[in-house]
C-alpha cells in the first residue's frame, strides 16, 4: 500500500472523534495528535493461496466483491479489490494456512467451531459463547447485502457439539457446500473484518482512561499512517478482538487491539512503529498466557502467535 493510499485510509478512524482536515489525517483526542512523517515504501509481499478443492462453479461464485461497498462514513475511501485480496489472502494463510479445508475448522482445546478465512467463532447453541460469536454476525452482514447463504446453516447456533462431531460430518454435502461458499466470498469476510475494525477505532480512544488516552491515540496514528499499519490493525482486531472490556480476559487483563496499543511504546509513522507494534502485542500475548489457567496449556500456542504477529512488521500491499 502506497503512503499515500495508507494515508487516506488512516482517516477513517477518526470518523465520529474530530473533524479532519485534507491535509491532516490524524486521529485527534483533547491532547492533540502525532503529527504525520511521510514513510517510504517498502517491497510488496503477496501470498498465493493455493484452492486445492478446484472449486466447481456454483451460485456463490458470483458474491465475491464486484463493486464497492458502501463508505464505512464521511466519504472516507473503501480500500480497493487488490489491497483486500492481499490482506484477506494473509488472514486466510494466519488463520487457515490458506488450506481450503479449513474454512470450516475446529481447533483443539477449543468450544466453539471456526469458520471461514478469519475462522470467525460459532458456538454450539446453548454454550456461553466467551469470546464472542462472529460467525452469526457475518452471515448476517452477508444477508444485509444480498448474499444467498446456505439455506441449512441454523440461527440458534453451531450443529455440532464438539470436534470430533464436525469431523464426523466433514465430507457430507452440507458442510462441502458451506466450504465451498466461504470460499467464494472471502472478499465479502476480508470486507467485514475492516468494517468491524472501522467502527472500534472511536471506541478505542473513548475507553481509554484520559491518563492514556494521547498515548493510544499516538501509537494508533503511528501505526495507521505507516504502510502495512493497516494490515496489522485490521488482523489483530480478527485475531483477538478490540479489547474493549475493562473486566474481560483473565485476571481482569484483557488481550485486545487496545491493550497493544497501550502497551506501545510511544511511536511514530514508520516501520519502527510496526516493530513496536508487533512487540507490544507479544507482550500482552505472554501476559495472556501467564494469567491464564495452568490447565489450559496456552504456552503451546505462542510459537503460532509470534509467526502471525510478526508479519506485522513488513509491507503487505
Amino acid at each position: 500500500m502506497k503512503a499515500k493510499a495508507v494515508m487516506a485510509l488512516a482517516a477513517i478512524a477518526s470518523v465520529g472523534l474530530s473533524a479532519c482536515s485534507p491535509s491532516s489525517q490524524a486521529i485527534r483526542s483533547n491532547a492533540g495528535a502525532v503529527p504525520h512523517t511521510s514513510a517510504t515504501e517498502s517491497p510488496r509481499n503477496t501470498f498465493a493461496m493455493n484452492n486445492p478443492a478446484a472449486q466447481n462453479a456454483s451460485h456463490y461464485s458470483s458474491q465475491n466483491i464486484s463493486r464497492p461497498l458502501p463508505s464505512a462514513g464521511g466519504g472516507m475511501p473503501e480500500l480497493s479489490q487488490v489491497e483486500l485480496q492481499v490482506i484477506g489472502d494473509q488472514i486466510f494463510k494466519n488463520e487457515g494456512g490458506g488450506n481450503v479445508s479449513n474454512l470450516v475448522h475446529w481447533n483443539d482445546g477449543e468450544d466453539f467451531a471456526s469458520m471461514g478465512i478469519g475462522h470467525f467463532t460459532w458456538y454450539p447453541a446453548g454454550r456461553h459463547a466467551r469470546f464472542g460469536s462472529t460467525f452469526p454476525e457475518l452471515l448476517s452482514y452477508m444477508q444485509a447485502r444480498g448474499v444467498q447463504v446456505p439455506a441449512w446453516l441454523p440461527r440458534e447456533g453451531a450443529p455440532w457439539n464438539s470436534k470430533g462431531e464436525l469431523m464426523q460430518a466433514k465430507h457430507t454435502p452440507q458442510v462441502q457446500e458451506l466450504q465451498n461458499f466461504l470460499y467464494q466470498t472471502r472478499l465479502l469476510q476480508v470486507q467485514f473484518i475492516v468494517d468491524r475494525t472501522r467502527r472500534a477505532m472511536p471506541k478505542l480512544v473513548k475507553n481509554s482512561p484520559d491518563q492514556l488516552r494521547p498515548h493510544v491515540v499516538g501509537n494508533l496514528n503511528a501505526v495507521a499512517n505507516t504502510p502495512g499499519g493497516w494490515y496489522a490493525l485490521i488482523d489483530y482486531t480478527n485475531f483477538k478482538g478490540e479489547g474493549l472490556s475493562r473486566s474481560g480476559g483473565y485476571n481482569g487483563q484483557n488481550w485486545g487491539l487496545l491493550q497493544v496499543l497501550e502497551e506501545m511504546r510511544p511511536s511514530r509513522p514508520g516501520e519502527q512503529a510496526l516493530h513496536e507494534f508487533a512487540d507490544a502485542a507479544m507482550r500482552v500475548l505472554e501476559r495472556r498466557v501467564r494469567n491464564s489457567p495452568p490447565a489450559n496449556n496456552e504456552r503451546r500456542w505462542l510459537a503460532g502467535w509470534s509467526s502471525r504477529v510478526n508479519t506485522y512488521r513488513r509491507l503487505l500491499v
